[in-house]
């Protein structure tokens, strides 16, 4: 434990301004005479909210009971919603292996269960009637795509009872894993306001599309969007080819039993009678046909190797998204996401921050696009781009995955962005000047002289989590991509309220008697061998900072009671501090002082983050238990309720319900409404 505290309050009665005048005698008496008490000049505390007062209780999101609609419930990021009669036991019933069918006969608290892809990442959030989530295309939800197709896919579930409602469908990026890896799909939560519903792509793209889908019977952006039906390969032998056989009859007029059979398997079966005319491209073809009472266009052609077709999206097409508009940041900033673009957006009146998560390519070594920026704003309304900030630079460590929180912080708005060199960056929060932001902080996460070392060998991390405000303090844990395997971690709590550079230390070269700042670098910030050193920063905003803690006084640090590296944020109630690690223990601090409580072993790795929610706190872990504790800084076992999967994800609560999402299925828990 290190750090500094905020100074104390100037105690009550004193005068260290020494500003009490002296009193004059009464006349001349042969007994001494005592001198009036004086009333000692009044001292002010420090405000709240301030440098030397950071604590401030009103700096905090406002939650109310009901909806969620963004990870963590508000820009604040504390995953503590207000919920009533939340279960803290349940059995999910049976499920059966070949079909996945639910067979709920001895079920208990489970409202709903819906089918989700077969890898599952994103959290759940819930508005508007509607609960939205990231998977895959495991569950094959749109006849054009079978459940052999990998797509990154938002899905738009009844809150009610479950039920499909609409999926945003983003097929996979031609560059493969280095820039869209194979069946993470969507990774992000979305942002959910009015009717519109805002999350990254794993394309890359920033979208803002209808929460009605077309169930509302409008399209209310992006008109002429074409989806596609199906591809049809071509085989370079010529019996078994069936793409020019295809061709020819295009040509001469016709569409024949293969191209009817394929697109009759993607929910557009022609009549006899359809609309044949050429396309606006040399061998290409436009279809125009009556199926199912609606007029419907389709496209189909050569692309590649390919025979493909395309049907014209229309708001008949009720299981589709509804887009308003989509930024494509590889394409108009230049970015290179590693691996996956994901970021929980979020936003600040009309302004929505984003994380690009531009970072390496498959070398793990070069970083392709230098110049790009990690950060930007944009108008929600619009798309367009506001500022952008490339902070980072060149020293990117592997990818950038984190989310944005954003608060009013001793009155000014700051939106905190978590960058892939391990660094946290503070910007205040709107448009900007110019393009460009104006930083606020940024705090240096790990320590001088930890070293970064392909396939997290080394000590140091970058930053997944998502930032957390509470009571005007800002709070973070480092961590690495879950590939990379254990390490050591760092958590960390923030004084949000000094400017500048408010790293615990600086790094400095000696150069004869002199100190010589050192720029920012990638691999380790100081080498000892080079004279360079790590001093203490005395514009340091840290609170307190957990890494290892002897709890039991043994003179020793276990396994138990060291911080390891982290995927999750905290969530924070009554000033108790939770998170989980990747090493599987749960950690429970102090949020003011940092001093730890107790920590528990899960003997899996924890992927998400708590919830809280009354006086119980939920975490779930990699084998697939669902943990319950109570909110207590007692050590104690918890509650354990399998799930049947992994469960990668956070819980949630929205409207007293209880959602956790396993690798394939979303939960809905709560009390029967007959048993309230």
């Amino acid at each position: 434990m290190s750090g500094c505290q905020p100074p104390k309050p100037v105690a009550e009665g004193t005068d260290p301004n020494n500003t009490i005048a002296a009193v004059d005698p009464a006349p001349a008496d042969p007994t001494p005479v005592e001198p009036a008490p004086v009333e000692p000049a009044p001292v002010e505390p420090p405000a709240v909210g301030t440098v030397d007062n950071p604590v401030d209780p009103s700096a905090n999101g406002k939650i109310v009971a009901g909806e969620w609609g963004q990870w963590g419930g508000n820009s604040y990021r504390n995953n503590v919603p207000i919920g009533k009669n939340i279960p803290v036991e349940w059995a999910i019933g049976d499920f059966d292996r070949k079909t996945g069918d639910w067979d709920n006969s001895d079920a208990e608290n489970i409202l709903w269960v819906a089918k989700l892809g077969s890898q599952s990442y994103g959290n759940p959030v819930v508005a508007g009637g509607r609960v939205f989530i990231g998977t895959n295309n495991g569950a094959a939800n749109l006849k054009r795509y079978s459940d052999k197709v990998d797509l990154g896919c938002l899905v738009c579930i009844n809150e009610a009872d479950g039920s499909f409602l609409w999926q945003h469908s983003s097929e996979k990026l031609s560059t493969g894993r280095v820039h869209d890896w194979p069946l993470q799909g969507i990774c992000c939560a979305p942002l959910v306001e009015g009717e519109n519903v805002y999350f990254v792509s794993s394309r890359g793209h920033v979208i803002c599309a209808d929460i009605n889908g077309y169930h509302d019977g409008k399209d209310n952006g992006i008109p002429a969007s074409w989806g596609r039906l199906f591809d049809l390969p071509k085989n370079d032998d010529p019996e078994m080819d069936q793409v020019a056989p295809a061709l020819a009859a295009l040509a001469e007029g016709n569409v024949n039993d293969v191209v009817r059979a394929k697109l009759a398997a993607a929910g557009m079966e022609l009549p006899e009678e359809v609309k044949l005319e050429a396309g606006e491209k040399p061998g290409s073809f436009m279809i125009t046909a009556t199926i199912g009472d609606v007029e419907r266009k389709i496209r189909i052609g050569m692309g590649g190797p390919k025979l493909s077709a395309f049907k014209l999206t229309t708001v008949n097409d009720t299981r589709e998204a509804d887009e308003i508009w989509s930024f494509d940041m590889m394409k108009e900033l230049g970015t290179s996401q590693h691996n996956m673009c994901s970021c929980s957006v979020s936003s600040y009146g009309d302004i929505l921050f984003v994380n690009t998560s531009n970072g390496l390519d498959e070398s793990h070594i070069i970083l392709p696009a230098p110049d790009a920026p990690s950060f930007i704003a944009m108008d929600k309304k619009t798309g367009k781009v506001l500022w952008t900030d490339r902070s980072p630079a060149e020293n990117i460590l592997h990818g950038q995955w984190s989310s944005p929180a954003i608060g009013v912080l001793g009155g000014v708005p700051q939106v905190i962005f978590a960058g892939g060199d391990g660094w946290v960056y503070s910007f205040k929060a709107d448009e900007g000047k110019d393009g460009k932001p104006e930083l606020l902080w940024k705090f240096d996460a790990n320590p001088k002289e930890s070293k970064w070392i392909l396939g997290g060998r080394g000590t140091r991390n970058n930053i997944i989590a998502t930032p957390v405000i509470y009571d005007g303090l800002v709070y973070v844990a480092v961590g690495q991509d879950p590939e990379h395997g254990e390490g050591q971690g760092h958590l960390w709590c923030i004084n949000p309220h000094r400017r500048g550079d408010v790293s615990p230390q600086l790094a400095m070269k000696i150069e004869g008697d002199k100190r010589v700042p050192l720029p920012p670098r990638r691999l380790q910030a100081i080498i000892g061998k080079d004279g360079e050193v790590a001093v203490d920063n005395e514009n340091s905003a840290v609170i307190w900072h957990y890494s290892k803690f002897d709890l039991d006084g043994n003179g020793k640090i276990d396994f138990e009671e060291t911080m390891h590296r982290s995927c999750g944020t905290v969530a924070i109630k009554n000033d108790i501090l939770y998170i989980a690690d990747f090493s599987g223990l749960f950690h429970c601090l102090n949020a003011k002082t940092g001093k730890l409580h107790w920590t528990y072993d899960m003997f899996a790795a924890a992927w998400g983050s708590p919830l809280i929610v009354g006086d119980h706190v939920y975490i779930g872990d990699e084998d697939g238990d669902l943990s319950i504790f109570e909110l207590s800084t007692e050590a104690h076992d918890p509650t354990e309720i399998n799930m049947d999967n992994s469960v990668y994800s956070t819980p949630i609560v929205a409207n007293d319900v209880l959602y956790i999402a396993t690798k394939n299925k979303l939960f809905a828990i709560g009390q029967p409404k007959s048993a309230e």
